[in-house]
Order: C-alpha cells, then structure tokens, then sequence
C-alpha cells in the first residue's frame, strides 16, 4: 500500500502528510488537551516528528493525511497548512477493516473541519474516490471501520456516532488519566450503514 490521493471535500482538503508538516504535527503533541482527549502516551522528539512526517505516507497498512483548509482560488488552495490529521491505519486487506484516528488543532475543533474529513476518508475506505480532474482512486474498499474514543472525550464520542459508528464495546477503567481512569469506547461503521447515510 503507498500513499492515498488527494481528498476535496467543501471545507477540507485532505493530502497525504508531508515533510513540510513537521512543525504543526510538533505543535499538535504540545497541545495538554488534545494529547489527554485522544489518549496519546508516547512521547517523540522534534527529529522523530521530522522523520515520521517525511516518511509515513508511504509507509505499508496505512493512509495518513494532512487535512488542509478547502477554499480554493483560481483553481488553486488558499493555504495548504495543516489544521489536522486523519489516519486510516492497521489496514487488513484479508479482513478488509482498519482503524480510523483523527487529531484537529485546537483552533479548528468544533468547527466541521473533522467532520468532513471522516466523511471523506469513510468515502475513500468504502467505495473509492475520484479527484477534481476525474482520476479514480480504488481504494482499500474495506467492510468495516473502527476507532476507539476515551470515555472522557463525550464531544468525540457523539461526533462519531452522528456519522453512523456505532458503540461495540467498552474497555472500563482501560485508560489511566491523571490520578483516575477512562474507559476505551469501541466503535464502528460498515460499509452497508455508510452507504445508507450517504444516500440519506
């Protein structure tokens, strides 16, 4: 598997991660909250990110994108800066599942911006995507997708369950946050629930 194609949504625009996106994914893992919401343990170096943004677009079993902001003039994007990433990772073509994991900025949460983004990257995963010239892009064309949610992120929680994932289950107590403990929610969508949302 090599680097998934460019994304274009109204609002976003998703292409793979890139070298030049070092100093936001780094700006991302200074971020108290967004690295507590979404679980985040480890711990990377500037010359780690570095390396990880320059080389994880091509790497095996995963799809990593920057998403960007989707306005466009004469033809051409407004910004191309990262305002977040979406992942489709631990891809299993046998199984034909993954997992989907998404981090926004903090000025672009709560905005629609990770919204579309999930949209878009369900669309890839499900049936394939076709660029703004018309290329065709297969996909994985995977049957289900899953992600897990912190039991302390509810505003996550219910924004996946608005675009059709569904709880499966419920690790308690499997997340140590500060002095306490989350629960890891499990859930997903299949490709038959994602489809009857889209037509809807």
């Amino acid at each position: 598997m090599t680097r998934g194609p460019v994304l274009h949504g109204e609002m976003v625009r998703l292409r793979p991660l890139a070298a030049r996106d070092a100093e936001r994914m780094w700006e991302s893992l200074q971020d108290p909250e967004g690295v507590r919401l979404t679980g985040t343990t480890a711990t990377f170096t500037r010359a780690e990110v570095q390396e990880w943004t320059a080389t994880v677009a091509d790497r095996p079993g995963r799809y990593d994108w920057a998403i960007t902001p989707g306005a466009v003039r004469d033809g051409r994007p407004v910004s191309d800066e990262l305002i977040g990433e979406i992942v489709l990772n631990e891809v299993d073509e046998h199984a034909r599942s993954a997992n989907l994991r998404l981090q926004m900025l903090p000025d672009y949460r709560g905005r629609g911006y990770g919204r579309e983004a999930i949209l878009e990257v369900l669309r890839f995963a499900f049936d394939g995507a076709t660029d703004a010239d018309g290329t065709a892009h297969a996909g994985p064309r995977l049957h289900r997708v899953g992600l897990d949610v912190l039991s302390i992120n509810p505003r996550a929680r219910a924004l996946y369950a608005s675009l059709g994932f569904r709880e499966e289950g419920r690790l308690r107590e499997a997340h140590a946050d500060g002095d306490g403990w989350a629960d890891v929610i499990v859930m997903s969508i299949l490709e038959d629930e994602f489809r009857s949302l889209a037509a809807a």
